[in-house]
């Protein structure tokens, strides 16, 4: 019997931002997947709840109400970009340990796994952090980067809070690591000209899954997300989590 059900797919974005980078991929995934992007605490409509910088703070806000909406067993899938790749492995670790229904993907992009990153809260300096940013393009020029203007005090601080919340992921993941691989598809996706997120990082997240796994590269640069490849690659993924959902583990042999 033909199952036209949608998947549910729930986004998580990069540091520093909110879910307005989503905004196409509710067109550009195509058919039978219905895109909910999720906005963390602290910027957008959740600009006035702190910031989430702990694995205890983000599935505090986040675990709750991602549960109630699963619970009816429909199909739905998780992608996160660089950051929100961890968010979303965090959550599927969280929903699994839980009892709740897993996800029938993990996809992540321009995201390395919890293990291929060793980053300490003393290393997260303003310094760095204009450096990090100036790497991905991301920072701008001149007086707008100086101590005191609108872009240092509202966007610096975000930026910093994500990238502590992502190094306590991190580390939360690898001190799980006797239970950390997950029993469902990973997709891990790499942009081709990504300045700091190459293929070979992608690769790790092969020993984070105990089903199978696919890397795969789309045009664009470390926000790649902004652009129609990721979401179309996306989509049709999706659509094999909803063709095959019905008989457990058949998705290995799918065409993601």
């Amino acid at each position: 019997m033909r199952d036209d059900t949608p998947v549910t797919l729930y986004c998580f974005a990069h540091a520093g931002a909110g879910v307005s980078g989503f905004a196409h991929w509710r067109t550009d995934t195509g058919p039978g997947v219905t895109v909910v992007p999720v906005l963390l605490p602290g910027r957008g409509a959740r600009r006035r709840e702190a910031r989430a910088t702990s694995r205890g703070q983000l599935l505090d806000a986040l675990l709750g109400p991602l549960a109630d909406q699963i619970a009816d067993g429909r199909p739905y899938a998780l992608y996160g970009h660089s950051l929100g790749g961890v968010v979303a492995h965090t959550l599927a670790r969280a929903l699994i340990d839980r009892g709740l229904p897993a996800p029938g993907l993990l996809a992540v992009g321009a995201s390395p796994p919890p293990h291929a990153v060793a980053l300490r809260r003393n290393d997260i300096t303003d310094e760095r952090l204009l450096r990090f940013a100036g790497d991905l393009g991301a920072a701008p020029g001149g007086p707008l980067a100086t101590p005191g203007s609108l872009w240092y005090r509202s966007v610096l601080p975000v930026l910093r809070d994500d990238l502590l919340l992502a190094a306590a992921l991190r580390t939360a993941a690898l001190a799980e690591a006797a239970h950390s691989p997950l029993p469902l598809p990973v997709l891990a996706v790499d942009g081709q000209d990504d300045p700091v997120v190459g293929a070979a990082a992608l690769d790790g997240w092969a020993r984070w899954t105990t089903d199978r796994f696919v890397r795969r590269t789309v045009p664009g640069d470390h926000f790649f997300v902004r652009g129609p490849h990721a979401p179309r690659l996306i989509g049709r993924a999706c659509r094999v989590v909803r063709r095959t959902r019905r008989v457990p583990g058949l998705i290995s042999g799918g065409q993601l």
